[in-house]
């Protein structure tokens, strides 16, 4: 097959595109290529709502989301069907080098709750992943979910000391 008439197109089972499932690859090669093309759209979904930039986030494939993040007409706040955002799903699985990715993005949206009502920050005190909780911290757009619920929640102290104030603490109940 000849590169310039390959179908770019979704496929009709699931509605993957090649540049998803490069993406969930991890084919930084092929992403590349691909993305080269004028006839190529990085936010083209799935039939479950998941675009090749929530692909590659779920996987962890820093260099590919990297790599997607730099189109300058992709949209990193689509989210799938169950509400969740590349960021919330990169969180989920813990992906630490994602989050870090999409979070030095400031049109990546921090706050987006999924279909269960649950925040990124929520999710990683949850799921227990620390050091995806300090990142989310660092973004002074974050909402802190409230203290005294069910779930783990995040504090910070305001304590005089600069350095102090600079550190975070994760408090779970």
């Amino acid at each position: 097959m000849v590169l310039g008439m390959a179908d770019v197109s979704p496929y009709a089972g699931n509605g993957l595109t090649p540049l998803s499932w490069a993406a969930k690859g991890g084919h930084e090669a092929v992403v590349k290529m691909l993305l080269e093309r004028g006839d190529v759209n990085p936010n083209t979904a799935d039939k479950d709502g998941r675009t090749s930039l929530y692909i590659a986030a779920c996987e962890g494939h820093d260099g590919v989301v990297e790599m997607l993040l730099e189109r300058g007409d992709i949209n990193p706040n689509i989210v799938n069907r169950n509400g969740q955002t590349a960021l919330l799903r990169a969180i989920i699985e813990g992906h630490e080098g994602v989050v870090e990715i999409l979070l030095e993005r400031a049109d990546v949206n921090p706050n987006t709750t999924d279909n269960n009502n649950q925040a990124p920050l929520r999710e990683a005190l949850w799921m227990e992943h620390e050091a995806v909780a300090e990142l989310l911290s660092e973004r002074r757009d974050v909402i802190h979910p409230l203290d005294g619920d069910e779930h783990p929640t995040f504090s910070s102290p305001e304590p005089s000391d600069p350095d102090q104030r600079a550190s975070k603490r994760i408090r779970r109940f």
